[in-house]
């Protein structure tokens, strides 16, 4: 008989008799030496064989010893690992959040079958592979995902994030986790965004002091305000997926082209018309900033707006072209101003036309009013 067999049958003749006390300390000092010593590649195999049997000890203090043991360590057989990381949540707790054994598979695989406590060790480990957080953003509740969101370790991809959004965007934690966030996509923050407005029109209280009726106007008007200011601060890379998920929403509306127009957001506007017209993102630039008037209503009406309302926006490309020019900024209340008189004096207009050109206005007001309150507060500062 060799002496690997030797080793091991004198071990286990010892562990029938042994109390499980002597067996905890035993199955520790077998794993640290295993890890630590230079042992020959016949006591290294006993020494394996000997923490497999350790796998089914009846005690769960031995079983622990030998996590602890062997938790750490790259170099832990994997069966030992896989095998603890199936055991009680106090063993197999160790081992999932330390063991450097696992693969993704092995982890993605872990939180597919495990429990919620199992998901959360996950979530907490040092370092989450982008694999493992897309798994999580897909099946892990709020508990599981405030842990990933908390760690800095978890390497979340912006699809991992808008998942989380799509899934549990409802709750406030995890809504403040992902807006504190500088690398947040900005179609994320829209989809954020809206979750706050639906919570604020659900609200009894809410409800009961404004009424639902100008609730439902006003959170309307001011998502529509903030949407228009995530689109101007968007990243130009980020623009096609945010007007996409825009689209994809029914928010590209007339009105609200409209308003990012006369807001002077022109690249998320030029960006949203190449969505629509289907046209090459360069000749919709170039056709908006120098085109002739014919060529701008046509790239209008490819993108889906009507003849009367193509009018309008054309005027409105030329009118925000000249301030420009001029000034090297276009102001809201400059471009909706000189629509409103150009179109407002003129013969009455269509009534799609008419609808536009009243959210004009309210542009225009809103503006005035925001400006007002800028120049109290100045000078309210001034006179301190």
């Amino acid at each position: 008989m060799s002496g690997r067999y030797v080793i091991i049958e004198a071990f286990l003749r010892w562990a029938e008799t042994a109390k499980a006390e002597s067996r905890a300390r035993a199955a520790n000092a077998l794993g640290r030496a295993y890890l630590q010593s230079e042992m020959p590649a016949e006591e290294r195999a006993a020494a394996e064989m000997a923490m497999t049997y350790l796998l089914d000890d009846p005690s769960p203090r031995v079983r622990l010893a030998l996590a602890e043991a062997v938790a750490r360590s790259a170099s832990t057989p994997r069966n030992v690992i896989l095998s603890l990381a199936e055991d009680q949540p106090e063993i197999a707790g160790q081992i999932i959040l330390l063991s450097p054994v696992f693969t993704d598979a092995d982890l993605v695989d872990l939180a597919l079958h495990g429990s919620d406590v199992t998901r959360v060790l996950i979530a907490s480990r040092g370092e989450v592979p982008r694999a493992v957080c897309a798994a999580l953003a897909e099946i892990g509740g709020e508990i599981e995902i405030l842990c990933l969101l908390e760690n800095d370790g978890a390497l979340l991809s912006q699809a991992s994030l808008k998942r989380i959004a799509e899934r549990l965007g409802d709750c406030a934690d995890i809504r403040g986790l992902l807006l504190s966030r500088d690398a947040l996509s900005s179609d994320v923050r829209h989809l954020l965004m809206r979750r706050v407005s639906e919570a604020l029109s659900g609200s009894a209280l809410v409800q009961t002091v404004i009424g639902s009726g100008r609730l439902q106007q006003v959170t309307r008007e001011a998502t529509e305000s903030a949407t228009v200011a995530i689109a101007g601060t968007a990243q130009h890379e980020q623009l096609p997926d945010l007007v996409e998920h825009l689209r994809q929403s029914g928010w590209l509306t007339p009105a609200f082209l409209m308003h990012a127009l006369c807001s002077g957001k022109v690249d998320f506007f030029a960006c949203a018309i190449t969505n629509l017209s289907g046209c090459d993102e360069r000749r919709v630039r170039s056709i908006i900033s120098r085109g002739r008037v014919y060529a701008i209503r046509a790239l209008y009406e490819d993108a889906g707006l009507s003849r009367d309302v193509s009018t309008i926006f054309v005027e409105a490309t030329m009118i925000w072209r000249e301030a420009t020019r001029k000034n090297g900024t276009a102001l809201l209340e400059n471009v909706s101003s000189r629509l409103m008189r150009k179109f407002r004096l003129a013969e009455q207009p269509p009534a799609a036309a008419m609808q536009l050109l009243d959210m004009v206005e309210k542009l225009a007001n809103a503006e005035r009013r925001q400006a007002a309150r800028s120049f109290a507060a100045l000078a309210t500062l001034a006179a301190a």
